[in-house]
């Protein structure tokens, strides 16, 4: 997300809102960097949805003991 302020464009970091760091593009940190990366691998940025699971579906556990 950019902010534009006259000439001036100064961009802020996805998971806290302080301005960008060249090294961490597009967030502010590595810290940041890795905080997006938790939610993505541990299904935070999930889209819900109605439809059933597939059978075979690797997130499908009721075939589980």
């Amino acid at each position: 997300m950019a902010l534009k302020t006259g000439k001036e464009t100064r961009e802020k970091c996805p998971v806290c809102g302080k301005p960008v760091s060249a090294e961490a593009r597009p967030f502010c940190s590595s810290r940041c960097r890795d905080v997006d990366l938790n939610r993505w691998l541990s299904g935070g940025y999930r889209i819900e949805t109605d439809e059933e699971p597939k059978e075979g579906d690797p997130e499908n556990n009721s075939n589980n003991p």
